[in-house]
């Protein structure tokens, strides 16, 4: 053999042995877990079941959900942080953003130790829930009402420092109003109060509320998006458009990973929760969670969100002084 194809013999043996690395390295290479910071049963539990098998149909790989609700999402977030497999991955809700603030002493950096993968359930709004008591029909009218008797007019959360609470603050601050905060040890209880009319008001899901307002047991005041969502009555105006320029809570979940996640990795799980969520199946789901459009950032993009939400939460939480501590802190 001469020497020429020698050297070509050698050459491929190089390349396909540089190749081996890469190929034993391919992601996915065993079953991913998605950890889920709420019980299973619920909204997030359906889209996330639904999203792992769609992922595992396209990753080729077994994808399990798993619940491990508690601390407001903090259990999840933690296990998910500190998971070394590569294969963990972290279904969170806005709750991730405002835990970066509301909580000084958690178990690991939100900004540091996670990576924003893919947005899943585009932001979609909250609506102004009142009962029928209240006279106040519209922003204007509720704030009106609130300088006139401050802190008479209650509204109901899930706890301090849930969503619902802190959109309950943004309006305080924004409209130079004071509510009175009444927190509940979940929104079911508090909804069954403000049916009852011992409060007047909850910032909540138009979802959850959908079958009391069409039985006239409560009425809408406002929606809390940055636009008119076309899931709700198209003469109910938002928070922004009533007098209070730039107000916005909505509600959306994400897929988040430990910062180790490779770069390629994450540029493919977007790419393929995108196509998950626009399936006919997805948008279905979509459309009763109040998000019709399919997500459509790219990880760059959902960072940049993300990032967005946390400053957005923390300026409220700083201005109300909300801290709130784990057990044993």
């Amino acid at each position: 053999m001469n020497q020429p194809s020698l050297a070509r013999r050698a050459l491929v043996l190089a390349t396909f042995a540089a190749a081996l690395p890469l190929h034993a390295a391919a992601w996915p290479n065993k079953p991913l877990r998605i950890v889920l910071p709420f019980p299973p049963g619920g909204t997030s539990d359906l889209v996330a079941r639904l999203l792992a098998d769609k992922l595992a149909a396209a990753l080729g790989q077994p994808v399990v959900v798993e619940s491990k609700p508690g601390a407001n999402g903090i259990i999840a977030s933690d296990f998910v942080a500190k998971s070394t497999d590569g294969h963990t991955l972290l279904f969170a809700s806005a709750a991730h953003a405002s835990n970066a603030t509301l909580y000084p002493k958690l178990p690991y950096d939100s900004a540091r130790d996670f990576v924003p993968v893919a947005l899943v359930v585009a932001p979609g709004p909250m609506v102004i829930a009142a009962h029928p008591s209240l006279p106040a029909r519209n922003v204007a009218e509720l704030i009106d009402a609130a300088k006139k008797n401050p802190g008479k007019i209650a509204y109901a959360s899930a706890g301090v420092g849930n969503t619902l609470h802190l959109a309950g603050e943004m309006f305080d601050q924004m409209a130079g109003v004071q509510m009175l905060h009444v927190p509940y040890k979940g929104a079911a209880p508090a909804l069954n109060d403000l049916l009852g009319g011992q409060v007047q008001l909850m910032f909540n899901s138009a979802l959850v509320v959908a079958p009391q307002v069409k039985e006239g047991k409560l009425k809408l005041i406002a929606q809390t998006g940055a636009r008119r969502s076309p899931s709700l009555p198209a003469d109910l105006p938002t928070v922004a458009e009533s007098g209070l320029p730039n107000f916005e809570v909505t509600g959306w979940f994400g897929l988040f990973a430990p910062a180790s996640l490779p770069a390629d990795a994450v540029k493919r799980l977007n790419a393929e929760v995108q196509r998950a969520m626009a399936t006919p199946e997805a948008r279905d789901k979509l459309v009763l969670l109040g998000s019709p459009e399919p997500p459509t950032l790219l990880p760059e993009s959902f960072a940049a969100f993300v990032d967005a939400e946390t400053q957005r939460y923390a300026k409220v939480i700083k201005a109300a002084n909300l801290r709130l501590d784990l057990p044993g802190n």
